[in-house]
């Protein structure tokens, strides 16, 4: 199993009571599959999770990217400004 650290900022800090966890995650886990288990563990993130960005050891993420092991992942909710 691949052990992450997960981050949550602003209202996604919220949404979910902490700031910093950690999830297992299968080896060649995607960003998508971890949107996926999210709501098993904070069923409260399920409506935010269509619009989070998500970065991957500082580096922003897309779906289809690959997790690798021991990585850390924040998780931002939408932002906007002018």
């Amino acid at each position: 199993m691949n052990k992450v650290s997960l981050l949550f900022f602003a209202t996604l800090k919220d949404l979910t009571g902490t700031r910093r966890t950690e999830l297992e995650l299968a080896p060649g886990a995607k960003v998508a599959d971890l949107k996926t288990r999210l709501p098993e563990h904070f069923p409260k993130l399920q409506p935010a999770l269509s619009s989070v960005l998500v970065s991957i050891n500082r580096e922003f993420a897309f779906d289809h990217d690959e997790i690798p092991e021991g990585a850390e992942i924040a998780l931002f909710p939408p932002v906007s400004g002018g």
